[in-house]
């Protein structure tokens, strides 16, 4: 059983990127090697965009740059998901995709406040990618509603640099 305390990177844990509303058997524990995708996914790409973002649009904005208060965090929706998981979403009328990059821990959802919000993500993720000569999967700017969110994929190869805008 692996701890879901256990800290992915600096300011991930794995808790964070399993948690799900569904109960399932498996408690949606990871196997190790979603975990180093996690993992990967984290240090590499999370982090990055969670410090740019703060230096962007947050501390921009501040007197004291020092205080860590008013630093914003990205909030994951959704990381690994188990097939257990993806069944239970079944069974529950919604419609994940049967060959999802959450199954192997390749991917995020990550809430955003609105589209503003997702719009400078997105920005910042493509601009880390060029920067880094660094691939990721998938990049989509999603919406239900009134809700945004990004979700973004990295495998350990054959990455596709698929960016889409799915908007109901």
């Amino acid at each position: 059983m692996i701890d879901k305390k256990m800290k992915l990177s600096e300011h991930f844990s794995l808790g964070e990127l399993t948690k799900t509303n569904f109960q399932t058997p498996d408690n949606n524990e990871p196997p190790l090697e979603a975990v180093e995708n996690l993992i990967t996914l984290c240090e590499d790409w999370l982090e990055e965009l969670r410090f740019r973002y703060n230096m962007m649009y947050v501390l921009h904005f501040l007197e004291d740059y020092d205080t860590s208060e008013n630093v914003e965090g990205i909030v994951i929706n959704q990381g690994y998901r188990s097939l257990q998981v993806s069944k239970a979403m079944e069974k529950a009328g919604l419609k994940p995709a049967k060959h999802s990059n959450h199954q192997t821990g390749c991917a995020v959802d990550i809430r955003c406040s609105g589209k503003e919000q997702a719009i400078r993500y997105l920005t910042i993720l493509l601009d880390m990618a060029d920067e880094n000569k660094k691939d990721f999967d998938e990049l989509i700017m999603e919406r239900r509603s009134t809700v945004y969110w990004i979700h973004f994929a990295v495998r350990p190869k054959d990455n596709r640099r698929k960016v889409l805008f799915l908007l109901e």
